[in-house]
């Protein structure tokens, strides 16, 4: 299974590197972003295509189980000709449905591509402000280069792929990864690798409810999300989605990608900076979980100074937006039960600057826990990031069929750093995963200190976890670095070293013996035939 996975991956980067060499050599074609957003286009409109046309089959197989004649032009127009799907499929006009654009000639496809767009947005409320009307007659590509890329794309299908794979994702981070690392690395532009996704949503358990990411980026952390609920409950409309972000792009992608899914989303009217206009300001949620830009700069405005989100801790620095974005969710956080897990650089466990506030949401119990990851989990970059959960019920109760025992003054600190012996194969850089194992042990071991019957004061494994009072977190200056609370083992300890240095010392003794035998019989070999050796 898992080489089947490694060449689909090879696979799909292969056709995404084919249309990025033909975008790169053709006239016209834009910049980076004019041609990422061409072929998050293309493939919207075929993966939109593709899910009519197995909705169509679907119906003409139920239709054939129910013993109707399907050649009858009476049961064609009624069923066939104009299609009603219960199950979030969307049924697409002629001309924008896939079939149509791969059959139009060459030199009539960037008009055919763009008709296709505004029919969707004409007759679909919900798909409007996907995409920008007018995307392929404006760059007007050569005849033959449009054709390529759309050939292409047509060879990536949820058939071959997989329906459970978030596809869009996968094809917005290979264009990051490929194309724009440098250019979105300061922004902090990272898609949410699936297993961290995993392991955040293991964790917090958020199967309903809403759920809310002030970042949402093209959704992939919904996405993901709500494949897991359907594997727990196999029903999404359990949870309902809240999300913001600031990159008009990249909004379009997520509005697609949700549409795509039938997930029910609310996205805010359009995109705009989650700082500077909160699209929803006053509103709170049951779960938060997201991947913020990491010390991400010129977030700050002047009339964000006195904002009431940050009243009661006092303003973030102006330099880094890292606990800007922890205000922000706690803000958004339902205050009797609410769970965000999110991600954040290291450097927010112990910044000098941030002191203050850090040392008030410790004080305030609204830090539950803090695991550093291991390095290489992400495509865009290699450092190793913490996930924090940030928990308004540390008094216990219910929870999701666990009881769960008063946790007050106490954070769990988990250090999973040396989880790395699952790499990646088949990526451009060096990649590990966490495998699904790992998530359910770190879930595991978060769980049990939660639930009723453990003893928080002896809660530990040296190297991996421990449960901390807030008085020694006290004593160490409200820092939240785990290594300064787990206990790591100097295993140079364990070492018998004067038996070490006797082993080490037989060793050298018996490669000089070895040189000395060599070269006594170089010496013979060389005076048999006449020469010596100075």
């Amino acid at each position: 299974m898992a080489k089947k996975k490694a060449e689909e991956t090879l696979k799909l980067d292969t056709i995404l590197f084919k249309c990025r060499d033909i975008l790169r050599k053709a006239r016209n074609s834009g910049s980076f972003f004019e041609k990422r957003d061409m072929m998050l286009t293309l493939v919207f409109l075929r993966f939109i295509g593709e899910k009519f046309e197995d909705g169509v089959e679907n119906l003409r197989q139920n239709l054939l189980k129910e013993g109707l004649d399907l050649d009858d032009e009476a049961i064609k127009a009624a069923f066939l000709d104009d299609p009603t799907f219960t199950d979030g499929t969307y049924n697409l006009p002629i001309e924008a449905r896939w079939q149509t654009i791969i059959n139009t000639p060459a030199p009539k496809l960037n008009v055919a591509l763009d008709t296709a767009l505004h029919s969707i947005a004409a007759s679909s409320r919900q798909l409007k402000g996907c995409f920008v009307e007018g995307t392929f007659t404006t760059r007007n590509l050569a005849p033959n280069d449009i054709k390529q890329v759309v050939d292409e794309v047509g060879k990536i299908s949820h058939k071959a792929f997989g329906e459970e794979k978030d596809l869009i994702g996968r094809v917005y981070e290979y264009f990051l990864k490929e194309f724009a690392v440098n250019a979105t690395k300061e922004e902090g532009e990272f898609y949410t690798p699936h297993d961290v996704v995993q392991l955040i949503a293991a964790m917090i358990e958020p199967f309903d409810g809403t759920l809310y990411d002030p970042c949402c980026g093209s959704g992939g952390m919904f996405v993901q999300s709500a494949d897991i609920i359907r594997e727990k409950h196999g029903d999404i409309s359990r949870i309902n989605v809240y999300g913001q972000e600031k990159e008009a792009a990249t909004y379009r992608l997520a509005k697609m990608n949700l549409a795509l899914r039938g997930i029910s989303h609310h996205l805010g009217g359009e995109s705009d900076s989650t700082f500077t206009h909160d699209l929803h300001k006053g509103l709170y949620f049951h779960y938060i979980m997201a991947n913020p830009p990491f010390n991400l700069k010129g977030w700050y405005d002047e009339n964000l100074k006195s904002d009431s989100r940050w009243v009661d801790y006092g303003t973030p620095p102006e330099s880094n937006a890292n606990y800007a974005w922890i205000l922000h969710m706690l803000s958004h956080l339902k205050p009797l039960d609410g769970v965000a897990g999110f991600l954040l650089a290291n450097g927010a466990l112990g910044d000098s600057d941030t002191l203050e506030i850090r040392k008030k949401l410790i004080q305030n119990d609204k830090v539950e826990a803090i695991v550093i990851l291991p390095r290489e989990l992400f495509i865009t970059t290699d450092i190793s990031v913490t996930l924090w959960i940030l928990n308004q019920n540390k008094k216990g109760g219910a929870y999701h069929g666990r009881n769960l025992r008063r946790r007050e003054h106490e954070i769990l600190f988990m250090d999973l750093r040396t989880w790395t012996e699952n790499p990646v194969k088949g990526e451009g850089k060096k990649k590990v995963c966490l495998t699904t194992e790992q998530i359910q042990k770190a879930a595991g071991i978060y769980h049990t200190w939660q639930n009723e019957g453990t003893d928080g004061t002896k809660y530990e494994a040296p190297e991996l976890y421990r449960s901390v009072s807030m008085d020694e977190i006290k004593k160490y200056g409200w820092s939240l670095i785990p290594s300064k609370y787990i206990e790591f083992i100097d295993h140079d300890l364990e070492i018998d070293f004067p038996a070490e240095m006797k082993r080490i010392q037989q060793e050298m003794q018996e490669v000089l013996a070895l040189e000395k035998q060599s070269q006594k019989t170089l010496e013979e070999a060389f005076k048999g035939i006449g020469y010596g050796i100075n």
